[in-house]
């Protein structure tokens, strides 16, 4: 206990001084590391879409036509903008496109970009379609060539 009382008071302060100040060294040192890593976050990961892989459908009395796409934007409380790889899938066709304007409480799609139907029996390239009626009915717009099997 006596060995305690001996020990000089400027010393213990020196020695805990020196350790805090190695300790802010090292928190600093740590700091600087951590802002020098340039985070690699590239627009491929970043998108401004409201959803991504969106997936609808149209449904009438007798089939039901599935909708799914890369990303959409909300355009107002039932319109949706779909953009990239939009696919309308049904038992009877499928229909490719790239921008569709969905309608979620007609249940409707138009489009102005080109546009490729398959069924089983024709195939039809168009400027745009829409779809409406519940899916009951396609018009194609512009220039479209249909080829009949």
């Amino acid at each position: 206990m006596n060995f305690f009382l001996y020990i000089n008071r400027k010393l213990i302060l020196l020695f805990g001084l020196a350790i805090t100040i190695l300790f802010l060294i090292l928190i600093f040192y740590k700091q600087l590391n951590l802002d020098k890593i340039d985070l690699d976050i590239s627009d491929k990961y970043l998108s401004d879409a409201d959803i991504t892989e969106p997936k609808f459908t149209i449904n009438n009395e007798t089939k039901k036509i599935y909708i799914t796409a890369k990303e959409a934007n909300f355009l107002n409380k039932d319109e949706i903008l779909l953009k990239e790889n939009v696919i309308f899938h049904s038992n009877d066709f499928s229909i490719e496109t790239e921008k569709v304007i969905f309608n979620r409480s007609e249940q409707t799609a138009k489009s102005n970009s080109s546009s490729l139907f398959k069924s089983n029996n024709s195939l039809i390239s168009s400027d745009g379609f829409n779809i409406y009626d519940n899916g009951n009915k396609i018009i194609f717009y512009g220039k479209s060539l249909i080829v009949l099997k």
